[in-house]
């Protein structure tokens, strides 16, 4: 079967083009992100059908053939994100990301958070989703009444490529405005915009390209689209992850998933469940950011990240010279789920270096995904990478050991466009497997000498944590 995934991330698309179990093309295609007010984090919904479109343009220009003869398009996708559009499908406002933070001033109207917690599965603070829908709602009447939808960026290409409007599942459960159980919206936010949202439908539904935008993509007509699943749930398939072995993600945030067969009744209060892609759901927790903390890095020193990442490996060393990071630029997510917290560097001195703090970004990750792991999955004997970090032996030896455990990686570390895969074969009835499609590729024992170093970094970091969220309160 020749497919096509697109993964629709938070600063890129990625497309990847498969023949069988075989991937026969791939391409990235980068989307930017603005921040108009201090917490605030938007994008433009027209760079989202750009880097689409670009991303689409490589791989079938790198394999014309198989394009011409697509059988299927599935998606894997960023959750949290939404725009409004008009009846058109054109954009009324820009984007808001699932890192904005400025709806701290309704998340009271949202009820009470346990029961919220409860009845969706979400967290409910200033970074929820429908806290920030809530606030569009109040802040900006106007625009919302000039809106004929509420749609995330997956959602609105799916709906530019196939002429439906739909969600499914795994993002709707993100939203926090629908129950867990049953996707049954109700609550203040849905009174407010609920004639805006999409229906909800299968993540294995399928539709036909036979929209607008199909064309300007190349897809063949009437190609079979799949919906597929938000991001986290694709790389929880994707890694062949299991309540034991988690999935650990480094993308432009890290993030710790555990797949559950039934409803989880005891979480842990800074753990938020999902739907999950071909049934079941997520336990996760998303933390700070990861990738983008590097970013910010790069900006700053003017040094590309990948040249960071081989300085913090070669001009620093374990425990980063006695710098302490605390990553949160976009607040602290889990395990403190405190969004109104700010990134900081402790034990700075003349003498340290942009390789010193970069070392010091990756163990601070390292030690907040060692927070969730016992947090989330207390008998993990394993950890599933995925992500663009997973390439890089840094991480992996640091967050094994930040563990203690074993890090296993995959031929792909692009997990979510495995997942996306492996959902167009379950819509389709296709026979195969996680293990063919991204057979196991290596593990990584954490180092002895790098664990004592790891110890001392969280052991400075638990003292550290507390003065700095206290500071943003």
């Amino acid at each position: 079967m020749r497919v096509l995934t697109l993964d629709l991330g938070t600063s890129a698309t990625k497309a990847v083009l498969w023949a069988g179990s075989d991937v026969v093309a791939r391409a990235r295609a980068p989307i930017s992100t603005v921040h108009p007010r201090p917490g605030w984090a938007e994008q433009d919904p027209s760079d989202w059908w750009r880097s689409v479109a670009d991303a689409c343009a490589e791989v079938r220009a790198d394999d014309p053939e198989t394009y011409a003869r697509l059988d299927a398009v599935g998606f894997a996708a960023a959750r949290e994100t939404f725009a409004l559009f008009d009846d058109d499908l054109a954009p009324v406002r820009a984007g808001v990301l699932w890192s904005d933070q400025r709806a701290a001033d309704v998340v009271d109207e949202l009820g009470d958070a346990d029961e919220t917690r409860a009845r969706t599965g979400v967290v409910a603070n200033s970074a929820c989703c429908a806290a920030k829908m809530l606030w569009v709602a109040k802040h900006e009447p106007d625009v919302v009444a000039s809106a004929r939808w509420l749609l995330s960026p997956r959602d609105w290409v799916l709906a530019q490529v196939t002429g439906d409007v739909v969600t499914e599942p795994t993002l709707e459960s993100r939203t926090g405005l629908s129950s867990l159980e049953r996707c049954e919206r109700t609550g203040p936010v849905v009174a407010r915009v609920g004639d805006r949202l999409p229906r909800v439908v299968p993540s294995t539904s399928t539709f036909r390209a036979a929209g607008a935008g199909a064309p300007e993509l190349g897809l063949p007509h009437d190609t079979v689209v799949v919906p597929g699943a938000g991001d986290r749930a694709c790389e929880v398939l994707g890694t062949g992850a299991t309540p034991d072995v988690p999935m650990v993600s480094w993308g432009t945030t890290a993030n710790v998933s555990v797949p559950h067969p039934g409803p989880v009744d005891v979480l842990p209060r800074v753990a938020a469940v999902s739907r999950g892609a071909n049934g079941g759901f997520v336990v996760e927790a998303g933390l700070s950011a990861s990738g983008a903390a590097l970013g910010w890095l790069a900006s700053l020193t003017g040094r590309p990240h990948d040249d960071l990442l081989a300085a913090a490996t070669t001009e620093s060393q374990p425990g980063a010279r006695g710098v302490v990071a605390l990553p949160w630029l976009n607040g602290a997510r889990g395990p403190f789920w405190q969004p109104d917290a700010h990134a900081a560097f402790a034990g700075v001195t003349a003498a340290h270096t942009a390789a010193d703090l970069a070392r010091a970004i990756v163990e601070a990750v390292a030690v907040d995904v060692a927070r969730c792991v016992e947090l989330l999955a207390h008998d993990a004997v394993a950890l599933a990478l995925a992500g663009g970090g997973a390439a890089g032996e840094l991480w992996r030896a640091t967050v094994s050991a930040a563990t203690d455990l074993p890090a296993r990686r995959r031929v792909h570390d692009d997990a979510a466009s495995v997942g996306a895969r492996l959902v167009v074969a379950h819509a389709l009835g296709e026979d195969v497997t996680v293990g063919e499609l991204n057979p196991p590729r290596d593990e990584t024992r954490a180092d002895p000498r790098v664990v004592d170093a790891l110890r001392e970094v969280r052991t400075r970091s638990d003292r550290l944590v507390p003065a700095i969220l206290d500071l943003g309160q």
